[in-house]
């Protein structure tokens, strides 16, 4: 059993007295982002940029000048203007672009400004000779009604072609979710995979000593910005995972002693209790239409996974073998059910039909099994390989083809990108027991850490945004 999952069996015992209700400030979301057309040429026809060799993505030269604004007006976005915000935009999409480890942009700090008129024009001799083979130029309007307008559009510098082109209408506390939507648009395109920049994290903020550690539910943009605490920490807080359909935020409460296993209403900032039991609960997770919740409880020493309606109602036992049956992440399609048990004496994973059937073990690469997570692609299963230290490893929905991708100390807790490609998790240090969120990719060579103000765990990533 891992050191995590003693410590969520065990959070009973020292979770400190709350009330029900233990709930910050809400997110305050805004509307769905809005879409609109730009000024430029159609773009429909075949995309002749297109990048369909893997290897060759991190060879691709992308130029990422300041976006352009027609006249200098002020926003709450930026004290400095239209044109300050222009650049910061143009900031946040190169550190996108970078972070995800398969391009070589190029930001606005290093090149020269556009003007607004090259924005549907560009002059490709100039970052032609800068041998850029991609160009990224946009433009930051302020309306009348306080929202901004941004624009976004990608260029074949050799080709001197417009490959794609959109533009949003945004909060001025938005706006980094414009960038966000432009580094989708720019990463799908020339991918030809889907995006994941505009997308949240869900995670467990921690402050305290050991033995009185404060746990409260946060949130924060897949960059790590634009952070907000959910919960005020009077109860502790423990795995959040993200619906289906982002409008709700899952999550394990210890109120008075006793587990609950909430569901936190994202635009309203209220929360429904879906079950309360006496008995130690642990790792609730979303079925993939929303409306099933999977969890796993303790009973009499015996620890089994449960199936609720996400409303509440009457639970399903799906495990009923001696020993500690935990976790229960759905395949994609929701026909099948990736869990952790010590059935065959060491932690191992398994895999069995969504109605609890044909359990069947999965992991038989030495060492132990933990925490796994299905893939959105559906073709392989993230979880915590556990061989003397703790990483975070991926393996088929067979158990073959097992790739350990990182080495830390401990390092555990894998939750998917939106796409399948990036996987994020929590490491804990050796010498100072400080923890903290970090991500890495499918090749295990492009790793970082995400700024949190305190320290933090169990993440949870969540869709694309609407």
């Amino acid at each position: 059993m891992t050191k995590k999952l003693l410590l969520l069996l065990s959070a009973a015992l020292i979770a400190a007295p709350a009330t029900a209700q233990d709930l910050g400030a809400p997110i305050g979301e805004g509307q769905p982002v809005e879409s609109i057309a730009v000024e430029g040429d159609d773009a429909d026809g075949p995309l002749r940029g297109t990048v369909t060799d893997e290897s060759a993505w991190s060879d691709i030269g992308i130029a990422i000048p300041a976006f352009a604004t027609d006249r200098e007006r002020p926003t709450p976005a930026n004290a400095d203007g239209t044109g300050a915000l222009g650049r910061e935009v143009a900031r946040v999409i190169t550190a996108n672009l970078r972070n995800n480890g398969l391009f070589k942009p190029v930001g606005p700090d290093s090149l020269p400004q556009p003007s607004f008129t090259q924005i549907t024009a560009p002059a490709f001799s100039t970052w032609s000779g800068r041998s850029a083979e991609m160009l990224v130029h946009g433009y930051v309007r302020a309306r009348d009604d306080g929202k901004l307008v941004v624009g976004c559009y990608l260029y074949d510098v050799a080709l001197q072609d417009e490959l794609v082109r959109e533009g949003w209408v945004v909060g001025p506390a938005d706006w980094r979710r414009a960038a966000h939507k432009c580094s989708d648009l720019i990463f799908a395109r020339l991918t030809g995979e889907s995006p994941f920049f505009d997308s949240r994290i869900a995670y467990i903020a921690e402050t305290g000593p050991k033995d009185r550690r404060v746990k409260r539910l946060a949130v924060m943009d897949s960059d790590g910005a634009n952070h907000r605490f959910l919960t005020l920490g009077s109860a502790t807080a423990l795995t959040p995972r993200y619906s289906p359909d982002y409008s709700n935020i899952l999550y394990l409460s210890y109120v008075d002693g006793n587990p609950r296993i909430y569901v936190y209403d994202i635009g309203s900032g209220k929360q429904t209790l879906v079950t309360e039991n006496r008995n130690p609960t642990i790792a609730p997770r979303w079925s993939p239409d929303g409306q099933s919740i999977l969890y796993s409880m303790a009973v009499a020493g015996n620890t089994d996974i449960y199936r609720v309606p996400a409303t509440g109602g009457q639970s399903v036992r799906l495990t009923s073998n001696p020993g500690i049956d935990v976790g229960g992440s759905y395949s994609p399609d929701g026909r099948k059910i990736v869990f952790e048990s010590d059935r065959s004496g060491s932690q191992q994973c398994y895999v069995m039909d969504a109605d609890g059937s044909n359990q069947k073990r999965i992991s038989f690469f030495g060492g132990r099994c933990a925490t796994p997570e299905w893939s959105p692609r559906g073709d392989q299963i993230a979880f915590t390989r556990i061989a003397g230290d703790f990483n975070v490893a991926v393996m088929n929905t067979g158990g073959g083809n097992m790739r350990v991708l990182t080495r830390g100390w401990q390092d555990e807790a894998p939750t998917w990108a939106p796409n399948g490609r990036i996987i994020q998790f929590f490491r804990t240090e050796k010498n100072t027991g400080r923890s903290g969120i970090w991500q890495v990719d499918l090749t295990g060579e492009n790793e970082r850490r995400l700024p949190t103000p305190v320290d933090a765990s169990d993440p949870a990533w969540g869709p694309i945004r609407p």
